[in-house]
């Protein structure tokens, strides 16, 4: 698989000795990517990058070796959320200033006003990672919360705080649809 690499770099102008605008230019690596075993994966690299888990015939439901996977998954989303909200804190402490213009200062109070909803967001989340989590201890992660089915290790793996079985959550948005 190959990548490019952008690379700027900035030119001084003969006549003036003043820099110009840097020039890009695109070098192309060769790079070969591997799966990493989740037991292997730092939480430092987030949620998405995961080996899907690599199913047995006969398996069981939830063992040992699945509960540790969905549990590092969740550990690694947990870290990744709570290292967004370390910046977003250091970053508002940083860009706060009074901004003599009401539209600078009408623009700032807007960005901050996105982000925070944004980590409200991801607060919510975050305690849903909890819940599972803690759901993952008693033996229950991976069920249906409503009919008791298997979640299903894929739907799992593409949203690690399911609660509900694909069919009941179908159920459930139509019901939703049809209130309003």
């Amino acid at each position: 698989m190959s990548t490019k690499k952008a690379v700027a770099t900035t030119v001084a102008d003969d006549t003036t000795g003043k820099k110009s605008m840097p020039k890009k230019t695109v070098t192309s690596k060769k790079t070969e990517q591997t799966a990493v075993p989740v037991a292997q994966m730092s939480a430092l690299d987030g949620f998405g990058k995961f080996t899907p888990y690599d199913e047995k015939a006969g398996e069981e439901y939830m063992n040992a070796p699945q509960s540790e996977h969905f549990r590092q998954i969740l550990l690694a989303w947990r870290q990744e959320l709570m290292e967004e909200v370390d910046r977003t804190v250091h970053h508002m402490q940083d860009e706060a200033a009074n901004f003599p213009d009401p539209n600078d200062r009408a623009t700032q109070e807007s960005e901050f006003s996105m982000e925070l909803r944004t980590r409200d967001r991801e607060r919510k989340l975050l305690k849903k990672i909890d819940e599972a989590l803690e759901a993952l201890e008693r033996g229950e992660y991976g069920f249906c919360e409503s009919c008791g089915v298997e979640i299903g290790i894929r739907r799992l793996e593409a949203r690690p705080t399911a609660t509900l079985c694909i069919d009941c959550k179908t159920l459930d948005e139509i019901r939703e649809k049809q209130r309003g």
